[in-house]
């Protein structure tokens, strides 16, 4: 789900391993160091960063790799992290806001290179389009970028330029430099990366190195960071003109080996092992493509929170089991340690039902949506565009009244209220004849003290009002103002679905399915196991899947809506919505935010694009011997505090 922020855009955002290289004991063996947790979608990429690799399987795996200054604990509260660093506001006047951010003397990554403020200067590069631009590595807005960020178009893309990073002299801090005050400012800093590591694979590098040889690579790094923007090359105080088009030449070839090099599913001996450095807990250690991850304990930590040494983990593995019973049945059989899915009323008794695993329902801030493809993603790549098409023609193309109406009626068909009482309240409440909450809003949920007031007028009540048959009679309706032989037992309208291939995805689009061949669309059944690498398809007309934020703040959905955002892989382009949601970058009274937001959904809901289902609930069971286990409402929901673990 990616998510929006620029809150640790780091090289290791995530990072993915499989299974070979490394044995285990059982899972319920006597003697245990070993956490086994089940994903049911398949690592990507052990970078997390780019539009295509935003995933919560590879943001989980790489927060076990990076730690940066902050993060969010069991009750979605922020916590500095302050034996990584710290930071605080050191300027606030109209037209500068600046925050220094200082790396704590003595962490190291973990082949023993010191960490310092150089390795936080690759998440300007990352989330600022007037950096790409200046140093030759593209227009964000334009082309694909040397570094293909799902940085860029954000808040600290609007709100800063090319030279808002400024070293101190000692070399562990870093000023970031705003043209006004940010109310995310908490979350919107740099994050830490192994820039080292990036400068000697562009070398040509394939082994690790000498401290002395890091060092000098991160100076490298530095000087290209600087160089490659300097508007002064022919002032003899700047660089001179080979030195710049050196350091655009280096920053480039960066940023071929950080879009794509990372992008690997199989990892063993001949792997690079400069790809693997880590400042988390853990480092990759091997991977299998699509069935698991296993990650070792990384001996020089010291980035975070300590890790317990009573009865310690000393490994990780993520197993690619699909969700369910099979799931369900490898917790039971000793398999997986952790089983954290979306199971079905069935799994969830068999999941009750395990005695040597304790089962939990928390809440979560994830939620189930459905989203309408208008024209082509701003993220769309030439691969792609060969599979899916570099354009889009399907019914719901463009913003004419036909687009619309089309939309708007395949919203109006959408069977939300059965889908959330048979995806919520069945499995929690067999039988239960009440109605399960369906999500109206796509910037709020329910909790939320301003939901109530949003929902009344943002527009949502047409997809609310009446039953469920007279909405879909509301939806044939407006079908047969253009396909006048469209009926109930005629299904014209044919519509392509991308949708994840585990149980309660078939079921959902079973559900869909059926409603809405009564509105004329024929919507196809088949599950896409690549669903997330294929958002950009222009051959897609509908996808299903999940948000699931990473933090909180005013403009964290702001890459799914604004017209350049990184999780917009739609089309959707409205000029009113990016005022309200860039006016979240910069407001902060309630009445403000309220004010953007409802604008912004009342844009949605006029031009029908998206519709929300329901608020996940979390299901977590895990191995009763395992201490330490607190599920979390944001991502990652379960291994936030695995520093913590132990047996």
């Amino acid at each position: 789900m990616k998510k929006g922020l620029v809150k640790s855009v780091a090289l290791l955002a995530a990072s993915a391993f499989g299974v070979a290289g490394l044995s285990m004991a059982p899972a319920q063996a006597d003697v245990r160091s070993t956490v086994i947790i089940n994903e049911t979608t398949a690592m990507s990429s052990l970078n997390s960063g780019t539009p295509d690799t935003n995933l919560v399987t590879n943001t989980d795996i790489g927060s076990l790799t990076g730690f940066g200054f902050y993060y969010y604990n069991d009750k979605a509260a922020l916590v500095k992290n302050t034996k990584f660093g710290s930071y605080k506001i050191t300027k606030n006047t109209t037209g500068d806001f600046e925050v220094t951010y200082t790396v704590a003397k003595g962490k190291v990554w973990s082949d023993g290179t010191p960490i310092n403020a150089d390795d936080l200067l690759l998440s300007l590069v990352l989330s600022s389009s007037d950096y790409s631009k200046k140093a030759g590595l593209g227009n964000p807005d334009t082309d694909t970028p040397a570094f293909n960020s799902g940085g860029y178009g954000g808040t600290v893309d609007n709100h800063v330029n090319a030279n808002a990073y400024d070293i101190s002299d000692d070399g562990m801090s870093v000023t970031v430099t705003y043209d006004s005050y940010q109310p995310d400012w908490q979350v919107l800093g740099p994050g830490p990366a192994p820039v080292h590591a990036l400068v000697l694979m562009a070398a040509g590098k394939k082994t690790l190195q000498k401290t002395s040889v890091n060092i000098s690579a991160k100076g490298k790094f530095e000087d290209a960071f600087y160089a490659a923007v300097d508007t002064e090359a022919a002032d003899p105080d700047g660089y001179d003109a080979d030195t710049t088009a050196w350091a655009k030449g280096l920053m480039a070839k960066i940023g071929n080996i950080w879009s794509n090099k990372y992008n690997i599913t199989n990892i063993n001996s001949s792997t690079n092992p400069l790809l693997l450095i880590s400042n988390g807990g853990f480092i990759v250690q091997s991977a299998v493509d699509s069935q698991s991850v296993i990650l070792g304990r990384n001996a020089k930590y010291n980035s975070g929170p300590a890790l317990a040494t009573s009865n310690p983990i000393n490994s990780v593995v993520f197993k690619f089991v699909a969700d369910g019973a099979p799931a369900a049945q490898a917790l039971a059989n000793g398999d997986i340690d952790i089983y954290d899915g979306q199971p079905s009323t069935a799994v969830y008794q068999q999941l009750k039902g395990i005695s040597g695993a304790t089962t939990v329902v928390a809440p979560t801030m994830t939620f189930e949506h459905v989203d309408l493809r208008v024209g082509v993603s701003n993220s769309l790549t030439d691969a792609q565009a060969a599979v899916g098409g570099s354009t889009y023609t399907g019914p719901f193309a463009g913003n004419s009244q036909k687009a619309i109406d089309l939309r708007k009626a395949f919203l109006l068909a959408l069977p939300r209220q059965d889908i959330a009482n048979k995806e919520v309240l069945q499995i929690f409440d067999p039988g239960s004849t009440a109605n399960a909450t369906v999500l109206n809003s796509s910037f709020l949920l329910p909790a939320q003290k301003a939901y109530a007031t949003l929902i009344k007028s943002s527009g949502i009540a047409a997809l609310t009002t009446g039953t469920q048959a007279q909405r879909t009679a509301q939806a044939l309706a407006l079908v047969k103002k253009y396909y006048p032989s469209a009926s109930a037992s005629n299904s014209v309208v044919d519509i392509t679905m991308t949708f994840k291939n585990n149980s309660r995805r078939i079921d959902e689009n079973a559900l869909i399915a059926a409603e809405e061949a009564k509105a004329g669309f024929n919507v196809s059944r088949t599950p896409d196991a690549g669903w997330s690498s294929h958002l950009n398809y222009n051959s897609s007309d509908v996808f299903m899947f999940a948000w699931s934020p990473s933090a909180i703040a005013q403009t964290g959905t702001n890459a799914n809506f604004l017209s350049d955002g990184s999780n917009n892989h739609y089309g959707w382009n409205y000029p009113a919505m990016d005022t309200a949601l860039h006016a979240l970058e910069t407001d902060s009274t309630d009445a403000a935010v309220n004010a953007h937001i409802l604008a912004a959904e009342k844009i949605i809901n006029a031009n029908a694009l998206t519709a929300p289902l329901y608020q996940w609930p979390q299901v977590i069971s895990y191995n009763k011997s395992l201490q330490g286990v607190l599920p979390a409402p944001l991502t990652p929901n379960i291994v936030w505090n695995y520093f913590a673990w132990h047996y």
